[in-house]
């Protein structure tokens, strides 16, 4: 914001920087576009190799357990989904134009993304902890060592809904701003 003198009232009013509020938008933005990407990349990586793993190890075991099986079906059945909607992700970004509006709305897909995203693998903590605790059920593991993996994938929940809150704030920002704008485009134009 800058500070501008009217004329007509004798009164300063506020006018905005339009290239530094683009810069702000642009750094935002490349912001967003590298934690999704990162998380992306390494959510595919992750349910792959763990999915891969989880079956190998299964697969050499005297008495293969099914719910080991189910869990290394789930884990790449995940990792097929974030890739898929990486994909997906990728092809959308095109359509927005590389003006100060476009790349705010760029900026709010990408976060809105994000915020989907980290929702996702949230809440596949449940399921995959699920499928654990009644694989260590079947192989006859000790209660205790059930407990502490219980209260793990309890505090996972906490603390992936921390990072989640995080990711939605980022959202709000530029849902704000692009109402501020839209804000200040009206009154230009009465």
């Amino acid at each position: 914001m800058k500070k501008i003198w009217d004329a007509q009232n004798n009164e300063p009013i506020y006018g905005i920087n339009e290239a530094a509020l683009h810069n702000r938008i642009l750094s935002k933005q490349k912001q967003g576009l590298h934690i999704t990407n990162v998380s992306e990349i390494m959510g595919i990586t992750t349910y792959i190799v763990a999915g891969l793993v989880v079956f190998g190890v299964n697969i050499y075991k005297e008495k293969p357990e099914i719910f080991l099986y189910i869990l290394s079906a789930w884990m790449l059945a995940s990792a097929s989904y974030i890739l898929v909607s990486r994909l997906r992700r990728l092809i959308a970004d095109k359509r927005f134009d590389r003006s100060l509006r476009g790349d705010l709305n760029y900026a709010i897909s990408v976060a809105g993304y994000q915020v989907r995203f980290s929702k996702l693998v949230r809440w596949n903590i449940i399921p995959i902890g699920l499928i654990i605790i009644l694989g260590m059920l079947e192989a006859g593991t000790s209660i205790w060592i059930i407990a502490g993996i219980l209260i793990f994938f309890i505090l996972t929940m906490f603390a992936s809904g921390w990072e989640h809150d995080i990711y939605k704030r980022r959202k709000h920002v530029l849902e704000l701003l692009q109402e501020n704008l839209l804000k200040e485009e009206s009154g230009k134009e009465n």
